[in-house]
């Protein structure tokens, strides 16, 4: 991934944390029929390891979880926050009217041998695992047990596991870094009179660039 230095992320709380709150992944891998990619939620997990691991199912019918080459990493993309950012919003725009439209992006790549795994119990208790996290929220949590056995079992056979351990991340946040204060100002304005879910995001985004960072 092209990352200019102002939008480089290299602080991995911060990448892993973005993994954890955007969990729909892309996974992308190369095969004899050549890149594949499905989306994915996957669960991260602190291994111990300088990075992590990631862990995901599909679907036993898709031909990724053995048509890949086993030598070649692996590329998870997790998604964060994205905005389009209007050229209205910069005193450039009546000052000389060299401004044009760009879009604000917060993105993380994960890369690592795949594996597949057909386990039963390592499957059941995945499944599990990815319900809690998903159903913390609920008033009332569905849990894998509320469905009949017979049922699970049967599923279980339809899937089969994934695991990425993490050899390399890549962050990049591009948060309008590069431009001026009064810049970042008028793009904060212009987010903020938008008011929407995503723009509220975004607004933070640019603002929490600002600060001094801390590893």
């Amino acid at each position: 991934m092209y990352i200019p230095k102002a939008n480089e992320e290299n602080r991995v709380s911060v990448m892993q944390a973005l993994m954890v709150s955007q969990p729909l992944a892309t996974l992308v891998t190369l095969g004899a029929s050549g890149l594949f990619a499905s989306h994915i939620p996957m669960i991260f997990e602190d291994d111990g390891s300088e990075f992590g691991l990631l862990k995901g199912h599909i679907s036993r019918g898709n031909a990724q979880w053995h048509d890949f080459v086993p030598t070649v990493d692996a590329l998870a993309i997790f998604s964060g926050h994205q905005h389009y950012i209007s050229p209205n919003w910069y005193p450039g725009k009546i000052e000389h009217g060299k401004e044009v439209p760009t879009w604000n992006y917060a993105v993380v790549h994960a890369y690592g041998p795949l594996k597949a795994i057909e386990d039963e119990q390592w499957l059941l208790t995945f499944l599990n695992r990815l319900t809690d996290v998903h159903e913390a929220s609920s008033p009332v949590p569905w849990k894998v047990s509320d469905a009949p056995a017979d049922f699970i079992q049967t599923l279980l056979h339809g899937i089969v596991g994934l695991e990425l351990p993490i050899r390399r991340l890549e962050g990049k946040w591009k948060v309008s870094q590069n431009r001026t204060e009064e810049e970042r100002k008028g793009v904060i304005e212009g987010l903020a009179k938008l008011d929407t879910n995503e723009s509220r995001a975004m607004k933070a985004l640019v603002e929490e660039a600002q600060k001094p960072r801390s590893r």
